[in-house]
């Protein structure tokens, strides 16, 4: 989460409530407005102060034009009904609400099924929050196997951790708050994500693990699993280091398994020790969840196991957070049941189907570059043309705010500081009707931009976020 600070002096201020947001008597209770950072004295009635948060929330951006975001923007009626009857269920009362567990196994299972696991009835895995809470949980295993084969060595061996300079922040912040050497990959020429030979180089007698990303939120391309397990295992072979591989799937293991099947990426790959993914990205469900799920007991250290009494027994738990309402999983248990192989299928391939369309237009009007076509994740980059040279990618997102898009333009990390990007994230919600709509906007903003002088120079005022 992020940040912030107090008050300061702002705690004066006052919200403006118009009369009429009261009952029958439009003046009953309005005597005084409410402050803004402190308590009120007195109640509000329930309707005004839903009115009062409903109309400063108003100034939010339209979730559904957020290009941004690969969360969740859109589910059905029903999955809102049931969310909205599970958010008094406590997750961690696995006691109280045994149904709720059951189906955070049963999605487990699911999830295990669906990543090829060599014996599903082996795999170990929970929900978490977030891809983020999944990837500290898998970084923390890594990282305690490494601990207990090293014994001897550590705490005077300083652990690094291997992956590409495009990972998510999540595993800078776990790098940082586990004490963990991260050791990044930089991107080189029109490479934008991890080398499996550099990674394989960067790895030692103190490497916990690589960190293979099936989908990178830079430029939605899938890193290469296989090719990076291939390079482990020659290392192996050479040197007798043995260094596992962490697959963050936060959103492409919930694509590949249904649009990319010849694709190994998964506990296919014996080196694969565990994988994470974003159940509130292409998982279909509302921001809340993820989960993580581990190969076998090996993959996942005895010791970081709390046990709660579950029905008279012992329920294994591993996680960050403690109490958190169950909506989250039972809508993901919904969605699984919803949908089933063809359903998914059928979304995921729509998805896809919209961002390469929308990338073939936006590569047709001339102005722009393309960096990436959709066709892994349904996401893509692109950049303006080389003879573009009015107006840049942050003015582009600006323009594009002002109908309404919110578009992320930044500028990519170390060894491509050189190179500015726009993203484009389809997901589920986002129709052929709604992309249309948006390349008319884009192409209605281009003479306009065409006309500057030159760059406005005013990056910070652009969408700078990537993640």
């Amino acid at each position: 989460m992020a940040l912030h600070r107090g008050s300061g002096k702002h705690g004066e201020r006052r919200i403006s409530v118009n009369p009429f947001f009261g009952g029958a008597d439009p003046v009953c209770g309005m005597t005084e407005a409410p402050p803004t950072h402190r308590l009120p004295d007195v109640p509000l009635a329930p309707d005004t102060a839903y009115q009062v948060v409903h109309d400063e929330l108003m100034l939010d951006g339209n979730a559904r034009l957020n290009l941004a975001t690969f969360v969740t923007t859109w589910m059905e009626p029903q999955a809102r009904v049931l969310m909205s009857e599970c958010l008094d269920k406590n997750m961690i009362d696995k006691d109280e609400y045994p149904r709720t567990a059951e189906l955070e196994r049963r999605c487990v299972a699911i999830l295990a099924d669906l990543w090829n696991a060599p014996d599903p009835s082996a795999v170990i895995g929970c929900s978490t929050t977030g891809s983020s809470e999944a990837c500290m949980l898998a970084g923390m295993a890594l990282k305690r196997r490494w601990t207990k084969r090293n014994a001897d060595r550590y705490p005077g061996a300083r652990p690094n951790l291997v992956m590409g300079v495009n990972v998510q922040v999540c595993w800078e912040k776990f790098c940082d708050f586990w004490e963990v050497e991260p050791r990044l990959v930089p991107m080189e020429g029109d490479r934008f994500h991890l080398d499996p030979r550099a990674a394989a180089a960067l790895c030692d007698e103190n490497t916990i693990g690589v960190v293979g990303v099936l989908g990178s939120t830079f430029d939605g391309s899938y890193e290469p699993v296989a090719e990076l397990c291939a390079e482990l295992d020659a290392l192996q072979e050479r040197t007798g280091l043995d260094v596992p591989v962490h697959v963050d799937g936060a959103s492409g293991a919930m694509i590949a398994p249904f649009l990319d099947e010849d694709l190994v990426w998964d506990f296919r790959l014996p080196r694969v020790a565990s994988i994470n993914t974003s159940g509130h990205k292409y998982g279909l469900v509302y921001p809340g969840v993820g989960w993580a799920l581990w190969r076998d007991k090996e993959a996942l250290p005895e010791e970081l196991v709390f046990r709660v009494n579950y029905l008279g027994g012992d329920m294994p738990t591993f996680a960050l957070n403690f109490s958190r309402p169950g909506a989250q999983v039972a809508a993901q248990y919904y969605t699984f049941l919803r949908l089933g192989r063809e359903g998914f299928r059928a979304v995921q391939r729509s998805t896809r189907d919209v961002a390469t369309y929308l990338a073939a237009k936006i590569e047709e009007l001339g102005d722009f570059r393309l960096l990436t076509r959709g066709d892994e994740l349904p996401v893509f980059a692109f950049t303006t043309a080389g003879h573009v040279t009015a107006y840049d990618v942050f003015d582009v997102s600006r323009r594009l705010r002002e109908a309404g898009w919110l578009v992320p333009a930044y500028t990519f990390p170390a060894d491509r500081e050189d190179l500015s990007v726009l993203r484009v994230v389809c997901r589920n919600g986002f129709s052929h009707d709604l992309a249309d709509l948006f390349l008319a906007d884009l192409t209605r903003a281009l003479p306009g931009l065409r006309r500057q002088q030159g760059p406005s120079g005013e990056k910070d005022a652009a969408t700078g976020f990537h993640h």
